[in-house]
C-alpha cells in the first residue's frame, strides 16, 4: 500500500468529518466556526511580514499549554517572529488565543489531504512547522518536505501502545517520521521508539510542562479557600467518562454520614444506627464521610451530564459556576455534597484548594492526564495502572515520593481520603511534589536552543 490509498480513503471522509463537526458544535460551538479552514480554504489574506513566520500545531488543551512556555520563550529570542497557531480542538484554539499578539494568526489543522495540506502552506507560507507531541500526519509531513518547510516534533513522546499501533502501518507511518526535518523527545524511552519507526531524533531535552508555571491568582484563591474549610478535599482531576460513575458508585455503597443532630444516613436516607468501619468485596471503605469530594471533568461538554450523574447516586451537587468570588458554600441539606468543577482553565484553582487528588484517566485505559500540572501546585497525586501517555513522568513521581499507584478506583478512593486525613504524610507528599516538579525545569530552554539552531 502507499500513501494515495490513505489520502483517497481520507478525502472519501470529508463528508462524515463534516457530520461530525455539525453534531459536536451543539455542545461545543467552537466546533462549527471556520469550518472551511479544516479544508485548506481561508477567507482573509495573511499580510506581509518582515520577520519569520514560526508556525506551532497544539491540537488540544493539553498542547497548547505545553506550547504557551516555548512560544514565550521563543518571542524573548526572536521578538520579530509572526506566530501561526494551528489546533484540532475547540478546547485548543479557544486556550490558544490567550497566546496571539498583533499580527499573528490562529486557524484549524488541515485535514490530511494532499490539496488540503498544499492550500494550507501557499496561504501561510511558514518558515519553519513545529508540531507539539504527537500529530504526525503523512501528508502534512510529505507536502512541508515537498515545498521545502522544515517541519520538527518536540517534546515527543510515543507510548509502548501508539509504537504498536504505528507499526502496524509502517508502510505510513515510517515514511512520515523519517522525512521530519528533526525531533526532540521528552524522554530516552520515547527517543528509542520513535527511533524505531525511522525517526531521526536529534535529541531528548525533557518535557516542556514542567516549565509551565502555575497561574498565581488561581492558586492563591484555591488556597484561601481551602484555609476557610473544616474538611479536606480530595478531587478526581481530569476525570473521563465512565470513571466519575464508577467512583460514585464506591462513595454511594461505602460512605455514610452522620447530619448534625440527626441519625446517620446513606446517601440521604436513615440506616437506624452509626457508622462503622467495614469491608466490600475484600476492600475498607472510603472513609469518605470525612472529606470534601470535588469532581472536575476533563471535557467541558460533559460538566451537565457529570452533575446530573452525581444527583442520580443520591448526592447534592455544588457547582463551581455558581460559587461567585466567595467560594464554596454549605448547603442547608443532610445528602452528602460532591462539588463540580465546572469552569475552563481554572485548574491551578482546583489544585490549589484540593489537599491530594486522582489522576483522571489512568483508572480506564487511557493513559492518564498530565500529573505535572498537579506536582506544581503542590498537590499530591494517586494514580490507577493506566499511566503510559505520561509514563516516565508517573515513575519519577513516584520515585520521588510525589504520587502513589493503585490498582484500581476502590482502592484510589479510599488512598486518597487516607492521604488527605493524615496530615504529616499529606505535608510530605506536598514538598515532595513540589521538589519533583522544580527538579525537572528546563526543558524549553534547550528547546528553544534547537529550535533556533533549525531556523539557522
Amino acid at each position: 500500500m502507499t500513501r494515495w490509498l490513505y489520502s483517497w480513503l481520507l478525502w472519501l471522509a470529508q463528508p462524515l468529518l463534516r457530520r461530525k463537526l455539525a453534531r459536536r458544535s451543539v455542545q461545543e460551538p467552537g466546533y462549527g466556526q471556520f469550518i472551511d479552514e479544516r479544508f485548506g480554504r481561508y477567507d482573509q489574506p495573511v499580510p506581509v511580514h518582515g520577520g519569520p513566520t514560526l508556525w506551532i500545531h497544539a491540537v488540544s488543551l493539553g498542547e497548547t499549554r505545553a506550547a504557551a512556555v516555548l512560544v514565550a520563550a521563543l518571542r524573548q529570542q526572536l521578538p520579530q517572529m509572526r506566530l501561526l497557531l494551528t489546533h484540532g480542538t475547540a478546547t485548543g484554539r479557544a486556550e490558544g488565543l490567550k497566546l496571539l499578539q498583533t499580527g499573528d494568526l490562529q486557524a484549524w489543522q488541515p485535514w490530511d489531504t494532499p490539496a488540503a495540506v498544499r492550500r494550507f502552506l501557499a496561504h501561510f507560507k511558514p518558515d519553519l512547522g513545529i508540531l507539539i507531541e504527537t500529530e504526525v500526519w503523512p501528508n502534512l509531513v510529505a507536502g512541508c518536505q515537498h515545498m521545502g518547510v522544515p517541519l520538527a516534533l518536540v517534546n515527543a513522546r510515543l507510548s509502548d501502545k501508539s509504537l504498536r499501533q504505528a507499526q502496524r502501518l509502517a508502510w505510513l507511518s515510517r515514511p512520515a517520521f523519517a522525512a521530519l526535518a528533526a525531533v526532540w523527545a521528552q524522554t530516552l524511552l520515547d527517543a528509542q521508539r520513535l527511533q524505531s519507526l525511522g525517526a531521526k531524533v536529534n535529541g531528548v531535552v525533557g518535557n516542556l510542562k514542567f516549565d509551565a508555571t502555575p497561574n498565581a491568582d488561581q492558586l492563591a484563591q484555591g488556597r484561601a479557600w481551602r484555609a476557610q474549610l473544616a474538611r479536606p478535599v480530595v478531587m478526581f482531576a481530569s476525570s473521563r467518562e465512565g470513571e466519575e460513575k464508577a467512583l460514585l458508585q464506591i462513595l454511594s455503597n461505602e460512605s455514610y454520614l452522620q447530619p448534625e443532630g440527626g441519625p446517620p444516613t446513606k446517601a440521604g436516607y436513615s440506616v437506624g444506627a452509626a457508622p462503622s468501619p467495614r469491608w466490600t468485596h475484600g476492600r475498607a471503605t472510603t472513609n469518605s464521610e470525612n472529606v470534601q469530594w470535588l469532581i472536575v471533568p476533563r471535557h467541558p461538554q460533559r460538566f451537565d451530564a457529570v452533575a446530573d450523574l452525581i444527583a442520580s447516586h443520591g448526592f447534592a451537587v455544588q457547582r463551581r459556576s455558581r460559587w461567585g468570588q466567595g467560594g464554596p458554600v454549605a448547603l442547608d441539606t443532610a445528602t452528602q455534597q460532591i462539588w463540580l468543577g465546572d469552569s475552563l482553565g481554572e485548574m491551578a484553582l482546583y489544585y490549589g484548594l484540593a489537599d491530594v487528588a486522582l489522576l483522571g484517566g489512568s483508572f480506564e485505559p487511557l493513559g492518564g492526564q498530565n500529573l505535572i500540572e498537579a506536582a506544581a501546585c503542590g498537590c499530591p497525586v494517586v494514580m490507577g495502572p493506566h499511566t503510559f501517555n505520561f509514563a516516565e513522568a508517573a515513575e519519577q513521581a513516584l520515585a520521588a515520593g510525589a504520587a502513589q499507584r493503585v490498582k484500581d478506583l476502590s482502592q484510589g478512593a479510599a488512598t486518597v481520603c487516607e492521604i488527605a486525613l493524615n496530615q504529616p504524610l499529606q505535608q510530605q507528599m506536598v514538598q515532595a511534589s513540589t521538589a519533583f516538579a522544580e527538579q525537572n525545569r528546563g526543558a524549553v530552554r534547550r528547546t528553544v536552543k534547537a529550535v533556533l539552531k533549525l531556523l539557522g
